[in-house]
């Protein structure tokens, strides 16, 4: 583990390279122990991330998963579209757990405060799409969507806004809502809105910060290390996913480093998380799509059901020109394939290397193992078709697997320096 640890250096992010639900929370949880500040860059509350300690099972939206270690400094960064009942809620389970968050939590003010009244308008929105088109984006409708879209209208309410004195604050509330109503036809619940407002004043006013971008820097200069946690996957960034059916915020590194305010040049490893197979959520393109049956299987034996929302998520093989597109637009220094151990009984597993003519997958099969990996935690004990697998993938992308998943539990995970 040391060795890994030396290569990644002080500033590490960890980046999702498919449609998001690759399993980022399980290496930024495994991590997180070794660094000082874990930090969250972008996105809201459609991110989920699931982390198994013992019995115990964490699922986390807004937090870092990395959360979870005691004394490490938290930053939530002024990319983010805060829904902050969730927020409140995520601090009040770990209260429950015994996990105190409060005190060394850092909230950028310039990031943007998600209402409820963002979730309507993103039902409706999904909604007249799907009367228009005959199917929806698949959104969350988690409000993000509208969220973003008042952040780059100048038009939202970002977290410095709870530091207002109440009249004030009451005032800019009620002309964002009013803005929402007119624009949008809902109804908003002014009431409800001012009371999560009052709220996250009481428990979180003191853990804003003004200038987020300059507390991290101090930090680094001091000697700090940065652990940073992507949200969602490089197929699904607003630039360069699967567009429109991609989420509103920018999901690489480029995105992750503006939404925190660090410069390029301070990054010092990336780590690209991909399963071992592939999933999407929603509607859109998806290439190497199994059919029906394999997909109920790798959804049974992945537990393959949205973190945030609970809906069964599609189900294929690896895209290599996916993976390697992710590459290059991040600069992935290392690979954590995930639940490989989901492949055990696959007596072959295709793998789609690039796309022909006729716009339909080149596919190369690759044999199956048919034994468990469960739980194992050294490469050279992987079967050997196993072993093969993994390897192909380093070969195709250029990209050393440094972490490859076995299964859920925080420890089950192979490190390979």
């Amino acid at each position: 583990m040391q060795n890994i640890l030396s290569s990644l250096g002080p500033v590490t992010a960890v980046i999702g390279a498919q449609w998001g639900d690759e399993g980022k929370g399980k290496v930024v949880d495994m991590l997180a122990e070794r660094y000082d500040i874990i930090a969250r860059a972008c996105g809201g509350a459609n991110a989920g991330h699931t982390i198994v300690v013992g019995a115990q099972k964490h699922v986390f939206h807004l937090l870092p998963s990395g959360c979870l270690h005691p004394g490490k400094t938290v930053v939530l960064g002024s990319g983010m579209v805060i829904h902050l009942p969730t927020l409140l809620e995520e601090i009040q389970t770990l209260k429950q757990a015994r996990i105190d968050i409060v005190d060394r939590l850092w909230i950028a003010a310039n990031a943007h405060i998600l209402l409820d009244a963002h979730k309507a308008v993103d039902a409706r929105q999904e909604e007249q799409r799907a009367q228009a088109t005959g199917e929806g984006i698949g959104t969350t409708k988690r409000g993000i969507g509208p969220a973003y879209m008042e952040k780059t209208g100048r038009t939202g309410l970002r977290m410095e806004s709870l530091l207002l004195p109440e009249k004030s604050l009451q005032e800019a509330l009620h002309t964002q809502l009013r803005h929402i109503e007119e624009l949008y036809g809902i109804q908003t619940d002014a009431n409800m809105e001012e009371q999560n407002l009052r709220e996250a004043r009481s428990l979180l006013g003191k853990r804003i910060s003004h200038d987020a971008p300059a507390h991290l820097a101090a930090n680094m200069s001091q000697g700090k290390s940065v652990l940073i946690e992507g949200a969602q996957g490089v197929l699904l960034d607003i630039d360069h996913g699967t567009y429109p059916y991609v989420t509103s915020s920018a999901t690489t590194i480029a995105g992750a480093l503006q939404g925190l305010g660090i410069a390029p040049q301070k990054l010092t490893s990336c780590i690209g998380v991909a399963k071992a197979y592939c999933t999407r959520v929603g509607a859109g393109t998806f290439a190497t799509e199994a059919d029906e049956e394999c997909q109920n299987r790798l959804r049974e034996r992945g537990g393959e059901y949205g973190a945030t929302t609970g809906r069964p998520r599609r189900c294929g093989w690896l895209h290599l020109p996916d993976l390697n597109k992710g590459a290059i637009l991040n600069g992935f220094t290392h690979w954590n394939i995930t639940k490989l151990d989901v492949l055990d009984k696959e007596e072959s597993i295709p793998v789609g290397v690039g796309m022909q003519d006729d716009g339909t997958v080149q596919w190369k099969q690759m044999p199956g193992w048919c034994e468990s990996t469960a739980g194992i935690t050294l490469f050279e004990d992987l079967p050997t078709n196993a072993q093969s697998y993994v390897r192909f993938i380093e070969e195709q992308t250029g990209v050393p697997a440094a972490f490859i998943g076995t299964g859920p539990k925080r420890e089950e995970m192979i490190t390979r320096a």
